[in-house]
């Protein structure tokens, strides 16, 4: 009866055996599975292209200083008309140009500041805007503010504020196409990263756009802008 009973238990502990090898080959097998899903690349792909401002904004900004605050606001009134002219001159509608109010500052009124420097008690300023499409036109009657200087008008333009913007608006119109070009990129460089390390490029596991950015191409051309997208990819690899 013991030998009997032996011999069942080491058949038993036989089967136990072995299933606890089967057992340990598919846990390493799963886990073999589970690391090979896991291998990924990331890659990057960049979309850039150059592109043509649509918008100008343009303040003409001039200053005025006097002794006398009715010859000041009459300055200013006269100069103002001298601009329009040179602008309407240079072909730009109404509807284009914007006239802000005058500023006038009275330096005995201020308690403080840097004092009376330039010797004069009133100091007015007047600032008109151009908002235009016609981005030629902007530029071109830029060139020639020199006219306005013949009158004795003295144009601003050294300030933040009274310095031309060129906008670009159209974004939306060539998004789809650079996000498109960009993600084409990144599964290149990924192709390639995959074919360096004998692999085969699998199903996109991740993917995130980055966010457009508007430049100027380079200070000297701000009418010119540089349009720019990452997209970054993230692929699984297969043996």
């Amino acid at each position: 009866m013991d030998r009997k009973r032996h011999g069942e238990a080491l058949i038993l502990g036989a089967f136990i055996c072995a299933g606890l090898g089967l057992l340990g080959y598919l846990v390493a097998g799963g886990i073999v599975s589970f690391r090979s899903l896991d291998r990924t690349v990331t890659a990057k792909g960049l979309s850039e292209r150059e592109v043509s401002a649509d918008v100008a904004i343009w303040p003409i900004r001039f200053d005025l200083a006097d002794n006398d605050l009715n010859v000041l606001t009459a300055g200013i009134e006269r100069k103002s008309g001298m601009v329009l002219e040179f602008l309407q001159a240079n072909g730009f509608k109404d509807d284009e140009i914007t006239v802000g109010a005058p500023a006038v500052v009275d330096r005995k009124a201020q308690r403080y500041g840097g004092g009376n420097q330039n010797g004069f008690r009133y100091q007015g300023s007047s600032t008109i805007t151009i908002y235009s499409e016609n981005i030629e036109g902007v530029r071109a009657a830029m060139t020639r503010l020199v006219d306005l200087g013949k009158k004795g008008v003295v144009v601003g333009g050294g300030d933040y504020d009274t310095r031309p913007q060129f906008l670009f608006t159209g974004l939306n119109d060539i998004k789809p196409g650079m996000i498109e070009e960009a993600t084409r990129n990144a599964r290149l460089v990924a192709e390639k990263f995959a074919r360096d390390s004998d692999s085969n490029l699998g199903k996109i596991k991740k993917a995130r756009q980055g966010q457009f950015s508007i430049t100027d191409r380079d200070s000297n051309t701000p009418h010119i802008k540089k349009v720019r997208v990452v997209a970054t990819l993230e692929y699984y690899l297969t043996d």
